[in-house]
Formats: structure tokens, sequence, C-alpha cells
């Protein structure tokens, strides 16, 4: 039963990175949080645990000594970058191979991350950061665009949009940790004027594409189905 610990960066007096009126810690939770809400829905026997689940001040000894005493089989870091960059990074400990099993998993984090979002790919990286040395597991740590960047801003104020940063991370985990999806997962089949254009689990997907055809279509058909 995998045991995966999600922390989302920053909290409570420590705001993280600031920009575009957005705030690192809000970023990081609201993803943090779609993160486990889509593991836990989706996913057969994943056990997830995250180092806040609001606004509230964590250190990081306290993380990492969490995530350690849970026995962890993997944990992922959520961080938003700044410095006027723009783009995708990651980072796993500097003492690592690139043929470690951290390296692996955060290959497909990277993939999939990149390939969701569509942000600019700024490569896979190494530092010696707490999370990355003090985790006696494997420890990802994910730079999800730059708060202090116009065009990047505009995407991380938009929740849609987070929450496609949180489903490439959990397609990513799903690779790397070999996830088996949920038999029953309940699916909205969109019938459009006879013609299905989609089935989708998530509501929000749904909604966006009923109102796609609105105002164009004669009919329009949803169905509970099981994937």
């Amino acid at each position: 039963m995998p045991k995966i610990f999600i922390d989302p960066g920053h909290g409570g007096s420590d705001t993280g990175a600031i920009g575009n009126g957005l705030l690192e810690k809000d970023i990081t939770l609201f993803i943090a949080l779609e993160i486990n809400r889509l593991l836990q829905n989706e996913y057969e026997g994943v056990l997830v645990q995250l180092s806040r689940t609001k606004d509230e001040t964590v250190p990081l000894e306290e993380r990492t000594d969490r995530a350690n005493r849970w026995g962890a089989d993997l944990y992922v870091s959520i961080h938003v970058n700044a410095g006027g960059g723009t783009g995708y990074e990651d980072y796993i400990y500097h003492e690592l191979s690139e043929n470690s099993r951290t390296a692996r998993i955060r290959d497909a984090i990277h993939e999939e991350v990149v390939k969701a979002t569509g942000f600019r790919d700024r490569g896979k990286k190494k530092a010696n950061f707490h999370v990355l040395r003090e985790t006696v597991m494997p420890a990802v740590l994910t730079e999800n665009g730059f708060i202090d960047r116009k065009e990047d801003a505009e995407k991380l104020n938009d929740t849609q949009f987070l929450r496609t940063v949180a489903r490439g991370h959990v397609n990513g985990m799903a690779r790397a940790l070999d996830l088996t999806k949920k038999s029953n997962l309940s699916l909205t089949r969109v019938t459009v004027d006879g013609t299905q254009v989609g089935a989708f689990a998530e509501k929000e997907n749904v909604l966006r594409q009923v109102e796609r055809y609105l105002g164009r279509a004669k009919r329009i058909e949803l169905e509970q189905v099981k994937e």
C-alpha cells in the first residue's frame, strides 16, 4: 500500500514568493489538496499525508520528521518559483545519480507535469534542499511556474489551471509507483446531437464541455457510466 507524503511549501508567517497579487503559500496548498483529492478518489489503496492542510507555519524539520516517522514511500514538495523566469523545473538531492530510483520517479513527474500544463521545460535539476536531504525516502521538489512573471501568474491565478498542475503530478506519481486505478470510477458521458464528445470524471470538465456547446446544439445528453 503506497504511502505518499505531500508537502505544500511555506505557509502561515512564511508566505514564500510574492508576485502579481499572489502568495506562493496559497498556490502550493491548493495544488497539494487537489493532488490528495485525485489520489484518494481515483486510485486503490493509496495512503496520503500532507504537511499542512491549512494556512499554518510548519517548520521544515517537522515536515521531514513526520514523513520519516510515517514511513512514506515518496515525498513530494510543491513550490512556485520567482526570479523573472518562466516554466517548470524540479529537483532531487544533489548526491543522487541519474540512475537512482528517486531520479526515475522525478522523471515521470517531470514529463507528466510539462505535458499537462504546457509549461516551458526548464529541466531536471539537483540541490541540497532540506526536504531532499533529510528525507529517508525518494523526495522530489517541484517548482511550478514563476509567480513574478505576468504570463505565469495569470495561469497560477486560475484554479482550473492549478487543477491541471495537480493532475500532472498525480499522473507522474501513478506512473512511477505503478498505482492501480479504481475500477468503479464514475464518469459522465457528454453526448451532443447524438454524438459522444467526451466522458469525464471531473465535474468541472463536464460543465466546461457542456458550456462549449450551449446555444449551438439541439440536444445535449449527460449519462453516468462506470469506467
